[in-house]
């Protein structure tokens, strides 16, 4: 591989509140981190993409091929710098199949088109989808407590809980509700309306119990996380305090998550990089 594939950055605009979590890595980790989030995008694209049923799935297979293939040496699929810099990076660090095998298992439930009828069923969908990009990415960064999987568990969840809040109506413009039926039917919400952009009471109090939720697996990620392992997790920590700013900022719109998308201005997330990294406390 030449220096230019080797020093070459996998993530991209979309993904801009991970590059700012990164930054501060050393570079070893920071390509192994870059080359999981790449992979893990490239999922996202599929999940994403609107293709016909069949066509998904063929692509969903070829995406679970090259996943074996990182850990296999099979070179054939690996026809990217990205996919290359993965199987380094999987074999350097050792990182187990589980957490990939389940976060394909979580790409399937959206292309599915999967409801969540309890929280119960959304917690696997949110363990699927981010909290096994925690799992993986604690083997990169290093830890010595075994409880820092805990710690990896409920942030990505808690990460997930907010991604859901901010896009609530553009998932819905995808055939996507991600809350769950039992909440809906709670606060006498048709799912339907998250579709219409439709802003009343009901909403509003819908919006401010799931944000409680969020809070509660953001509490809880704190609490896990052991001293030791403090020092190893800054760029979790700055991803954490990035996505607890973005909450706050839901609540402070009165959960009015339609119409522009809350966003961190780039300034604000440079600051809460370095905030972090020198020691401050984001959970607040």
């Amino acid at each position: 591989m030449n220096a230019s594939s080797r020093n070459a950055h996998f993530t991209n605009a979309r993904v801009t509140n991970f590059y700012y979590a990164f930054v501060f890595l050393p570079r070893e980790k920071r390509r192994a981190i870059e080359a999981v989030y790449s992979f893990a995008r490239r999922g996202d694209d599929i999940a994403d993409s609107g293709l016909p049923a069949d066509e998904a799935a063929a692509a969903l297979d070829r995406y679970r091929r090259i996943f074996d293939a990182c850990y296999t040496g099979n070179t054939t699929l690996l026809d990217a710098p990205e996919l290359r810099a993965l199987a380094e990076a999987i074999q350097r660090f050792k990182i187990p199949r589980k957490p990939f095998e389940d976060l394909i298992l979580g790409l399937e439930m959206d292309l599915t088109g999967a409801r969540y009828t309890t929280f119960d069923d959304l917690s696997l969908y949110c363990y699927r989808v981010a909290s096994t990009i925690g799992l993986i990415c604690i083997e990169i960064f290093g830890y010595q407590n075994p409880r820092t999987r805990d710690y990896a568990v409920n942030l990505g969840t808690a990460l997930q809980l907010v991604n859901i809040l901010r896009d609530v109506q553009r998932d819905a413009q995808r055939g996507r509700i991600y809350f769950p039926q039992e909440d809906l039917d709670r606060f006498g919400i048709r799912s339907g309306e998250l579709l219409a952009g439709a802003y009343n009471d009901p909403f509003i109090e819908l919006m401010q119990f799931e944000c409680d939720r969020a809070r509660h697996y953001f509490d809880l990620a704190c609490m896990m996380l052991p001293a030791e392992d403090r020092p190893s997790m800054k760029a979790a920590e700055i991803m954490a305090a990035i996505y607890w700013n973005i909450l706050k900022r839901i609540q402070r719109r009165r959960y009015n998550v339609y119409g522009k998308r809350v966003r961190v201005p780039r300034p604000l997330k440079l600051w809460t990089a370095f905030a972090v990294f020198l020691g401050a406390e984001w959970h607040k």
